[in-house]
């Protein structure tokens, strides 16, 4: 059966050494506001300066972050205090991977001891300006209204010397911290966003920027809990792409049947069946050309289905239990159930799995809600 459950991921309500394997994709730095915050104190009837008219899931901001926006602790107009749960809104890089790190040291405790992880982490840029205006996340500080005029407020880099324009490095950030609390790092894998190698078929988010190349790929982290793990590697092989080796083996074969030796003994072809056998699949190597899908559901954002097969695959036996913390609209317990996995998917936000997760997966087992 699968757990859909409401809750902080920092304390996953599940027992010591329950899980096989997690495939995640937290919030990713300075991004977006899934809008999980709650305003306590002030005036009951005050709107909290919105910037949506409908005062929608996202009215408890001051801009969208992708344009530079600034988030407040506390509402000018009436003093209410702002109370979020949510990660990638810290104001700081170091805050967020502490949070980051938090978050994972309740995994490892849930996750079993041949367990691995398998997390996907976008990065971000660290400007001052409203520099982008297509809904990513260059911008980690901007301009905001008050006043009759604007003010810049800035993102404080904390003790870390980044200066305006700097690619951050958050991936990296994260999987250090976490290899420095015990995890052990053992691969990253380039998620390409193209189609079969061809990155111009590829549905990347488009970039309006001028002086660096458009961003194209993310990155998944492979951890574990100890230095041996479960990990099946022949589910996962991949069919040889270049037959070149395969195709001279074969001509050698049939050039070389029937030859004698200089002892004149007759050569067999028992080497070159070999090499037939084990050039026709190979490992799967560290750079997946997968291609984005949109999702028509509420979530922002949705890894496609096609990405974390493998992860799963590799990573959890038939019958086994993935665990995703940040399941959002659900797509890691739906691969799980195609996959013969059970599924586990936490999230702050009820409204995502209620009105998203719930419906991609409920065809397929029931779900639970706590």
């Amino acid at each position: 059966m699968n757990l859909l459950i409401n809750t902080n991921a920092k304390n996953i309500p599940l027992a010591d050494c329950s899980v096989n394997c997690v495939v995640t994709s937290p919030p990713y730095y300075g991004l977006r506001d899934y809008g999980t915050a709650k305003w306590e104190g002030g005036d009951p009837n005050c709107n909290h300066n919105p910037q949506r008219p409908d005062g929608g899931d996202r009215s408890d901001r001051t801009l969208p972050l992708g344009r530079g926006g600034v988030y407040h602790d506390i509402c000018a107009k009436c003093g209410a205090v702002r109370i979020d749960q949510q990660i990638g809104l810290e104001q700081t890089p170091a805050e967020y991977v502490n949070d980051i790190v938090q978050v994972f040291r309740e995994v490892k405790r849930v996750l079993r001891d041949d367990g691995t992880l398998w997390l996907n982490l976008g990065d971000s840029y660290f400007n001052l300006q409203n520099s982008n205006r297509n809904g990513l996340s260059e911008s980690l500080g901007g301009k905001v209204r008050g006043g009759g005029e604007y003010k810049t407020q800035k993102r404080n880099a904390g003790n870390l010397p980044i200066k305006e324009k700097d690619l951050i490095g958050i991936p990296w950030m994260v999987a250090f911290a976490l290899r420095d609390d015990g995890w052990y790092l053992r691969q990253d894998i380039i998620w390409a966003k193209a189609c079969s190698g061809n990155i111009r078929k590829g549905s990347a988010m488009p970039e309006s920027v001028t002086d660096r190349f458009q961003k194209s790929h993310e990155y998944i982290f492979l951890l574990s809990k100890s230095p041996r793990y479960y990990f099946d590697n022949e589910a996962v092989k991949e069919k040889c792409v270049t037959p070149d080796y395969m195709q001279v083996a074969k001509r050698a074969k049939s050039e070389h049947k029937g030859q004698r030796d200089p002892g004149g003994r007759r050569q067999t072809t028992a080497g070159f069946d070999k090499i037939n056998k084990v050039y026709e699949f190979g490992n799967r190597r560290s750079v997946w050309f997968v291609n984005p899908k949109p999702y028509k559901g509420a979530h922002f954002a949705t890894y496609p289905p096609e990405l974390i097969e493998p992860c799963i695959l590799a990573g959890c036996p038939a019958g086994g239990i993935v665990l995703d913390p940040f399941v959002g609209s659900g797509t890691t317990v739906m691969v799980a159930n195609q996959l013969g996995r059970k599924g586990i998917g936490l999230d702050l936000n009820f409204k995502y799995l209620k009105d998203n997760a719930k419906e991609r997966i409920a065809t397929v087992q029931p779900v639970m809600f706590s």
